[in-house]
């Protein structure tokens, strides 16, 4: 087969399902304002990921390999984009009365995938590892990213709504700053995670 699909779909599910900057955003958001009203943002966060598959597919990662300071460069301005976010999280409480009305919405979430180092890290990943030498770009980009993108319509709410879940639990307690603090530490350990640990392209 051109894309060795299966595999594909099984290395997917387990990149868009675990722990990583998008995913601890999602479930900060969801602690937040709730999961319907944080699903606009939702939406925006899934559909962000194809900004990134489709100019990879045709030929992107060409330009950064001509370029490779341009690359680092755009590598770590992401990184810190996911920084800020994190201090975010961990200075908001969760207090709905407050939140309501306030979610950020479906544009706010069409840039967290382009800004995501672990995102580009595992849309490369796909292409390099799971496409056969030959494969047309419109064909292996396709198939990458209905791939990608039903796990994320699967995964990214069931994050957004554990974040809401676990918001009922401890909103006013003593535990709540905590929540966000973990949270935030979380986003941060994915992202250096993926900067230094092997993720990311080089």
């Amino acid at each position: 087969m051109p894309v060795a699909t299966t595999s594909f779909l099984i290395f997917a599910a387990s990149q868009v399902g675990t722990p990583g900057p998008a995913n601890m955003v999602l479930m900060g958001t969801g602690a937040r304002y709730g999961f319907r009203a944080a699903l606009p943002f939702v939406a925006g966060v899934v559909l962000g990921k194809q900004l990134i598959i489709w100019p990879v597919g045709f030929g992107l990662m060409q330009v950064a390999d001509q370029a490779p300071l341009a690359f680092e460069v755009l590598k770590y301005a992401s990184a810190a984009y996911i920084f800020w976010l994190a201090w975010k999280i961990a200075n908001l409480r969760l207090s709905r009365a407050a939140a309501e009305g306030n979610a950020p919405g479906f544009l706010s979430g069409l840039i967290v995938h382009p800004l995501n180092p672990k995102a580009w890290a595992m849309i490369i990943a796909g292409f390099t590892g799971f496409v056969a030498a030959g494969t047309s770009s419109f064909e292996a980009t396709l198939t990458i990213a209905l791939c990608l993108l039903f796990c994320q319509i699967v995964l990214h709410p069931i994050w957004t709504f554990a974040g809401d879940r676990i918001a009922h639990v401890v909103e006013g307690r003593p535990e709540e700053k905590y929540l966000m603090w973990t949270l935030a530490s979380l986003t941060v350990a994915s992202v250096l995670f993926v900067l230094f640990g092997g993720g990311t392209h080089s």
